[in-house]
């Protein structure tokens, strides 16, 4: 080995255990000042509309501030409240219609029990009447630890629902003071926006902070980029769900259709939040048909999502079809149901990284290190 190649590789140790450090000690301190962070990124999305003000329409800082932290939580109260509204609607819908499937729920239970369940428990009971005592306290032996094993079981997920309930009470007032301080932090980082700018600039080398500016206009594009594509996967998904219960014949087939959609962007199930316990209800209340189409329904989804959901992305996103697909599964592989979204924003990141030229700054400095202006 020369030592060209000690130096290179030496270099090379360096930079990625600089990488890995930097990486640990970023996500700590996230967890130390996300509320600032979330803050610092809502100002940033706002900062258009705020130079508009204070340059165009010569408002003060503090006004200038103060109006784009409304209509930002105006927009994002808008879309709530139409979130909102659509959910009201099909809960009015529901408890419409459950007198009626509780009834019709339990007239086919009570069938099922009467036709299936309790003719098997009369034949297993003469069965077992004509066991010997050892046999039948065997069986018996069987029995119990089988009640008390779904009896834990049952115990177990009631447990869990109970805790689940208590954090997410328990949590609510942490979530408010978050919200506080975000709004808060929103607001004077606009309100100072020049000095917070003039103070980083004297801090920070005027080479890193070109390349900075490069980064946040190449986030920017992929952000809105992001977002995007998730309207279209919606939308994608509204329409498909729409043309199924127009085949099927369900009642309000469009509100559905918008309902589930949305519930699209929802993690782990998506429209299988509200696909899936439709078609069970169905198969409980006999609508075996519909149950089956519902679960076609939901498979088809499933599959034209998966499909197409690459292609979006990278179109919206300005990245190679390949890469995304590979960002979901590694994602997938790595984080779970999260890493759907976590993948393709570690993409971003490099390639916003390559695209400035950072990487190739990196490359350099491993095969070359330092160059001597």
């Amino acid at each position: 080995m020369t030592k060209k190649q000690a130096w290179t590789i030496g270099r090379a140790v360096i930079t990625i255990g600089s990488i890995i450090i930097l990486f640990l000690l970023a996500a700590y301190l996230f967890t130390l000042t996300y509320p600032f962070i979330i803050a610092a990124l809502i100002a940033w999305m706002l900062s258009p509309l705020l130079k508009y003000l204070k340059i165009k329409l010569k408002f003060p800082s503090s006004l200038a501030s103060f109006v784009s932290l409304l209509v930002g939580i105006s927009l994002l109260g808008g879309i709530i409240t139409g979130i909102t509204f659509l959910l009201i609607y099909s809960f009015r819908q529901f408890a419409e219609q459950l007198p009626a499937w509780i009834e019709q729920g339990a007239e086919q239970l009570q069938k099922l029990f009467n036709e299936t369940i309790l003719p098997v428990w009369t034949e297993m009971s003469g069965f077992f009447d004509n066991l010997d005592a050892t046999q039948q306290e065997t069986m018996q032996q069987g029995i119990t630890q089988l009640g008390n094993q779904l009896g834990n079981i049952l115990g177990n997920v009631g447990q869990a629902i109970v805790d689940g309930l208590g954090n997410v009470f328990t949590a609510i007032p942490t979530f408010l003071l978050v919200i506080i301080f975000v709004l808060l932090a929103v607001y004077f980082i606009g309100k100072d926006a020049g000095t917070i700018k003039l103070g980083v600039q004297r801090r920070i080398p005027a080479f890193v902070q070109a390349k900075f500016v490069l980064f946040m206009q190449q986030m920017r594009v992929r952000v809105f980029g992001f977002l995007r594509a998730q309207v279209i996967l919606m939308f994608i998904t509204s329409i498909i769900v729409l043309i199924g219960l127009l085949i099927l014949g369900t009642e309000n087939p469009l509100t559905l259709a918008i309902i589930i959609g949305v519930a699209e962007i929802l993690p782990y199930l998506g429209t299988g939040t509200i696909l899936i316990p439709w078609a069970v209800y169905s198969f409980i209340t006999g609508e075996i048909f519909m149950g089956i189409a519902l679960s076609i329904l939901y498979i088809v989804v499933v599959i034209v999502r998966q499909s197409i959901e690459p292609k979006v992305l990278s179109v919206s996103m300005n990245l190679n079809a390949l890469s995304v697909l590979f960002s979901l599964f590694i994602g997938l592989q790595l984080f779970g149901i999260v890493g759907l979204f976590i993948g393709p924003a570690l993409l971003v990141v490099i390639t916003i990284l390559n695209d400035i030229g950072v990487i190739a700054d990196i490359e350099d400095f491993i095969y070359n290190g330092f160059k001597e202006e």
